[in-house]
């Protein structure tokens, strides 16, 4: 007489229950992807933010002596041209408020303030960091409106 061999092997539902174990790690995979990917472009919105915020204290720094709070932009050519502390102040702020609005610009719905705070200035960018809408940023101080985000620098 033949003697038979036992045989063994994997199951159907061994292989169910390895795939389904195998899929939900995938799944949580994916998932901590697109978290790194959402804090990664919260993160580089803010730097531009800070960014920004320093560029401008920079050009202030570089022009002293013009209240910077209570102008507004103008595109004239003080690149090319000879202009008074008053026309760099507006090509200052009109360059500022275009790379912070501009179509290449991370945030969105941002808006610069530029306050006088009697010792200095106050420069703050605010903007729509959840994506919510609901327009521009009308203020930063005391705090900015809910779901918006806000860096603010001081210059003395």
């Amino acid at each position: 007489m033949k003697s038979l061999k036992k045989q063994s092997a994997f199951t159907l539902l061994e292989v169910m229950v390895a795939l389904v174990i195998f899929s939900i790690g995938l799944l949580g995979l994916a998932g901590l992807q697109s978290a790194g990917i959402r804090n990664n472009q919260v993160s580089y919105s803010r730097t531009i933010a800070q960014q920004l915020a320093y560029d401008m204290t920079d050009r202030m720094r570089n022009n002293p002596g013009v209240d910077y709070s209570g102008i507004a932009g103008a595109a004239n050519d003080c690149v090319n041209a000879n202009c008074t502390s008053a026309n760099m102040a507006a090509f200052d702020v009109f360059e500022w408020n275009t790379a912070i609005t501009g179509p290449d610009s991370p945030l969105k719905g941002a808006t610069g303030f530029i306050v006088n705070n009697g010792n200095g200035f106050t420069i703050s960018i605010g903007w729509d960091e959840n994506g919510v809408g609901g327009g521009p940023a009308t203020g930063c101080n005391p705090a900015a409106p809910a779901g918006f985000m806000c860096v603010s620098v001081d210059m003395r």
